[in-house]
């Protein structure tokens, strides 16, 4: 079984940061893509970030390009997410997700994923 479990997400004022991590159990860590979506109340869910543990390839949103950071243990079979200079429109629920790897890494984050976990709070304060 596929679980995907979140953590690390909290209050925290604008231009601060904060680390997600998501630790994956129940499949082969380096056959999938692993991605961080994001929902905030009336908007629609959003792709943030995703990464190919297998090779590292990684893309970003170009709403968190230069400020959020994908990366993966491979022998912890987790990806975290490094959030740095958050701004009060960060503020979402964020949640991991995983699909069987694809040659382009930001398909899964464009398309959906169809494995997810239950989702982390992130706010940010101004």
């Amino acid at each position: 079984e596929v679980q995907l479990v979140e953590s690390g997400g909290g209050l925290v004022q604008a231009g601060g940061s904060l680390r997600l991590s998501c630790a994956a159990s129940g499949f082969t860590f380096d056959d999938y893509t692993i991605g961080w979506f994001r929902q905030a109340p009336g908007k629609e869910r959003e792709g943030v970030s995703c990464i190919n543990p297998s090779d590292g390839s990684t893309y970003y949103a170009d709403s968190v390009k230069g400020r959020f950071l994908i990366s993966s243990d491979n022998a912890k079979n987790t990806v975290y997410l490094q959030m740095n200079s958050l701004k009060p429109e960060d503020t979402a629920v964020y949640s991991c997700a995983a699909d069987l790897d694809s040659d382009y890494v930001e398909e899964p984050c464009l398309y959906g994923m169809r494995y997810g976990g239950k989702g982390t709070l992130v706010t940010v304060s101004s």
